[in-house]
Formats: structure tokens, sequence, C-alpha cells
């Protein structure tokens, strides 16, 4: 069954944001290795319940806190999105080294994203 893996925090100003994250709640986040500008949270030890995350620079307005769903298939999952009323906001693309992600809105107006986890993805 598909499960939520992951969250991204898009901010205008990812410093600002990274500063209120780890005031707020705690977070530990760091600079991410490889080329993106991307930071990772992390919420609680790894035996704690809970999801890590991350913050990028927003890019699109659509952008805000966007869940992550872990799919087997980008592809089949977006048709299943489709077919059920949702939309797709941005078709799979890739990020290296991680899989790949399709953003996605449900019948309801809310953002969600789904990941096709595989490390060979872009190389």
């Amino acid at each position: 069954m598909p499960r939520v893996v992951h969250f991204d925090i898009a901010a205008a100003d990812t410093a600002r944001a990274i500063a209120f994250y780890k005031r707020a709640f705690g977070w530990t986040i760091t600079k991410a290795d490889g080329a993106l500008d991307y930071w990772l949270i992390r919420t609680g030890e790894k035996d704690e319940p809970g999801i890590d995350g991350g913050i990028a620079q927003r890019e699109a307005d659509w952008q805000r806190i966007t869940m992550f769903v872990d799919v087997e298939s980008a592809d089949a999952s977006s048709a299943k999105i489709e077919k059920v009323g949702g939309r797709i906001v941005q078709p799979r693309s890739v990020i290296p080294g991680v899989g790949y992600v399709v953003a996605c809105e449900d019948t309801e107006g809310n953002i969600f994203a789904l990941i096709q986890q595989d490390e060979t993805a872009g190389f």
C-alpha cells in the first residue's frame, strides 16, 4: 500500500524558513549533498514515529508543503489519479539518484506528489 514517506516545504526565502523551523520545532536541518539547493529536515530519531522532509526554493505557485507518497510506478499511479478525478500538476520529472516525481492535485484542490524511488534515475 502506498505510504507517505517524505514532505517538502517550499520557501520564498530558504534561510528564513530554515531558521523558523529550527526555532519552532528544534528540527535538525542540513544542506543536502549534490548540485541541488536542498536542505534535509530530520524531525526526530529514526526509531520514533514520523517522517522527515526537506526545504527547497519555491519555483511554482502551487508549491507549498507537499507530502510525497511512495509508489511502485509513477506512470501507473498518475493514470489512476486522473481516472479517479485528480489532476496532474507537473508531469513526471527526475531527481537524479532519488527517483521520479509527479505533482498531483486531488479532488479538493490539495497538492501532493508521487515518488517512484530509483537510485539509478537520471544517470
